[in-house]
């Protein structure tokens, strides 16, 4: 901005979009002073580089203002945890697959645990065809991300939407 160009020659556009041409950093700085704006670099890496005429904090405010509102429209993914047991009963089934329908239309990732007490540790395939059935019934809508793996007593999976 303004003394800080270092280069000799910039392509300058006037304060209405308007191309000047290729003039000196000097004549550029004269021409933003007499209309009492600045001359900032937009483009730098250009041969030469492209100097505007313009209003430098009226600039900044609206590149901000720009970037908030990328910032407010993105996603943020939420991984929400749901836990079962390996002998769950059919309508606690029903009722949890009913909350991850809710969570995967919403966009967000869902992890699946299921928790073994007791002698349940030595029927671990019990908890595998649970987590199958789950990965059967939302075929269509989602993906694994993290396929069945056991912690201890914990055998966990993520799923996420296509």
């Amino acid at each position: 901005m303004n003394e800080d160009i270092d280069a000799e020659k910039v392509r300058l556009i006037d304060a209405d979009g308007e191309q000047v041409g290729v003039v000196s950093v000097q004549e550029g700085q004269d021409l933003a002073d007499e209309v009492g704006l600045d001359l900032v670099e937009v483009s730098p890496h250009a041969d030469p580089p492209v100097c505007k005429i313009l209003d430098y904090g009226k600039y900044k405010y609206e590149a901000q203002k720009k970037a908030n509102e990328a910032r407010k429209k993105q996603k943020i993914i939420e991984v929400k945890e749901i836990k079962m047991r390996p002998g769950i009963e059919e309508h606690d089934y029903q009722v949890k697959m009913r909350s991850v329908r809710k969570f995967i239309d919403h966009g967000d990732k869902v992890k699946m645990t299921i928790r073994f007490r007791g002698r349940e540790m030595a029927h671990q395939e019990l908890g595998l065809r649970v987590l199958d059935r789950v990965r059967e019934e939302l075929d269509e809508t989602v993906k694994v991300e993290q396929f069945p793996k056991t912690e201890g007593r914990l055998m966990t999976m993520v799923i996420a939407p296509k």
